[in-house]
């Protein structure tokens, strides 16, 4: 299911890297009140990266997805409570087998207000897990959209050998945890 929808005057937007983003962009495409979802590249030092310049791991971009919501349907903590719940916030620049600083857990924000949900969050996140979440925190800066083929990725290549080991377990434990947020 795609989650393209024209963003609403109230939408605001979230910057997120936790990993590969083939895997975040199939979550959150599920997620009720998400209008948007794209993947792409961000908080790095390298003008308008390519896929492969970003896995060399050399351009300090994380792969990260940007979503665009409606906080009346849902809201930034819910957001980051999925974050939480589909990747590990607790290994350094790695997700599985995913190595590298392109891997790494990332909340890139749009705005203080949203900093202030994400430090509530991150503290509680880190408190569960015993002080070691690796989670960085930072305005969003220097982001690239991903070329056109990654979008909708998992949607339009469920039988990948990635999408089926690893896309699909996280989209389910999403369904599987987040019911009440799965689009209807």
């Amino acid at each position: 299911m795609s989650a393209d929808h024209p963003p609403t005057p109230a939408s605001q937007t979230i910057t997120l890297a936790g990993g590969c983003f083939w895997c975040l962009e199939a979550v959150y495409e599920q997620v009720r009140g998400v209008q948007q979802v794209e993947p792409g590249y961000s908080n790095g030092q390298v003008p308008q990266p390519s896929y492969e310049q970003v896995c060399r791991g050399d351009t300090g971009h994380a792969e990260v997805v940007r979503v665009v919501f409606d906080p009346e349907q849902v809201s930034l903590r819910q957001l980051l409570e999925v974050f939480f719940a589909v990747h590990d916030p607790t290994t350094l620049n790695r997700q599985g087998n995913d190595v590298g600083p392109q891997y790494r857990s990332g909340i890139y924000v749009h705005d203080d207000r949203q900093a202030a949900v994400a430090r509530e969050v991150l503290a509680e996140v880190n408190a569960a897990t015993g002080g070691r979440v690796v989670t960085e925190l930072a305005p969003e800066r220097n982001y690239w959209p991903a070329e056109a083929y990654h979008r909708h990725y998992f949607a339009n290549h469920p039988e990948q050998g990635y999408c089926a080991y690893v896309v699909a377990p996280k989209v389910d434990k999403f369904r599987r945890t987040f019911a009440a947020l799965q689009r209807a």
